[in-house]
């Protein structure tokens, strides 16, 4: 079922699913019924037809996440949804923000253009032996100056998971809030926010999740919801109550914008459903077995070497192949219809530099893959070395 839901699977072997995965079919249809709709109808009178579905889709990302209605604002993507969140805390001269050595590109360049506003310190909490972040070196560095903690849940360079729930354990009960980056965990890795104790979560559409690209969404606890305010709102997020005063809507949604895509909006919604009707939990299972034969065969050859850390690894593969650039080893295999990826320094800096790794290869599975697509792609990998 899952192959013959994925148009993609006839022609390609993908494996950048931690980039962007192939969308099933009730996806795109979601996607095209609503663009036909807005031709037939026309905008507005489209969104007012599908009203119901849309709200829908707050409820269906709710669900996904163990989370309630109120709690979901949608966005563009997960940078979106995180540069908000991060926009939306009240820093103060003197405060700390503790991150992840694992952590993205763009949120460590939003932390050193946030410095550049507000004299806050910025600290990447050490990795254990394991590679993940140290719990310990987290305890030790807690204390009321802790604003925030910003960890990357799976990072873009590796199989890692960071251990996000005992994470939120340690921040719970300080005065620092907890927004965790699961763009590369949500559809892959089962998530409740609840038992994250995060205060914010942000994720993208496009990724494990397979919905369309240009989509995310953002979760804000009811604790967040008190304290923060969006660097911007209009007539969505808020309401001109006089002609001096407005007010802020009492929900998550303060954080959107009247104008968004819906088509893609409903995508995003079906691509929900369509991880809960398989279960998250079976494609967590799934992924990770297919993963851990990739690692294994992978590890089988010569001039292989895997790099992926971390005492729980997902469904990203990354290694280096011994005298082939893993961008060039990426674009030699799509001709033959074979997609993988490639992470460099620039995207994961503090980590990779630690690792002395410039640049690695990133195959990252997902539950429609098969065996003997795996198999496949160690034999191009070999071929193209």
């Amino acid at each position: 079922m899952l192959r013959a839901d994925t148009p993609g699977c006839a022609a390609l072997l993908h494996a950048n699913n931690a980039g962007s995965s192939l969308q099933p079919r009730p996806v795109i249809d979601a996607v095209l019924n609503y663009l036909a709709l807005e031709q037939e109808l026309g905008g507005y009178e489209a969104a007012i037809e599908s009203a119901a579905a849309i709200q829908n889709v707050y409820d269906d990302l709710a669900r996904l996440i163990g989370a309630s209605t109120r709690q979901i604002a949608i966005t563009d993507s997960a940078t979106r949804a995180w540069n908000l969140a991060l926009a939306s805390v009240p820093f103060r001269p003197g405060d700390r923000i503790l991150t992840s050595v694992a952590e993205y590109a763009s949120n460590y360049l939003a932390f050193l253009q946030l410095q550049e506003r507000v004299p806050v310190t910025v600290t990447p909490v050490p990795n254990d032996e394991s590679g993940q972040l140290s719990l310990q070196a987290l305890t030790d560095l807690m204390d009321d100056r802790v604003r925030l903690v910003a960890v990357t849940h799976v990072p873009t360079n590796g199989g890692l998971v960071n251990p996000a729930q005992a994470i939120g354990e340690v921040v719970a009960g300080s005065p620092a809030l907890f927004l965790l980056d699961a763009c590369q965990s949500v559809g892959q890795v089962p998530i409740d926010v609840t038992a994250l104790k995060a205060d914010m979560l942000t994720t993208t559409g496009r990724k494990y999740l397979r919905a369309p690209r240009g989509t995310g969404f953002l979760y804000v606890g009811d604790r967040a919801l008190r304290e923060l305010r969006p660097p911007l709102c209009d007539l969505f997020g808020a309401k001109w109550t006089s002609r001096d005063a407005y007010t802020l809507r009492d929900d998550a949604r303060r954080f959107e914008l009247y104008e968004s895509n819906l088509a893609s909006t409903l995508g995003l919604g079906a691509a929900a459903r369509y991880a809960m009707d398989i279960g998250v939990e079976r494609i967590w299972h799934r992924i990770r077995k297919l993963a851990d034969r990739l690692r294994q065969a992978l590890d089988a050859e010569d001039g292989i070497t895997v790099v992926d850390q971390g005492d729980v690894r997902c469904g990203i593969v990354t290694f280096t192949v011994r005298g082939i650039d893993p961008a060039e080893l990426a674009a030699d295999l799509r001709p033959k219809r074979i997609n993988i990826w490639h992470s460099s320094v620039e995207s994961t800096r503090l980590d990779m530099e630690q690792r002395n790794l410039r640049s690695v290869a990133r195959a990252s599975v997902h539950c429609f893959n098969t065996e003997s697509e795996l198999d496949r792609l160690v034999e191009a990998i070999m071929v193209a070395r």
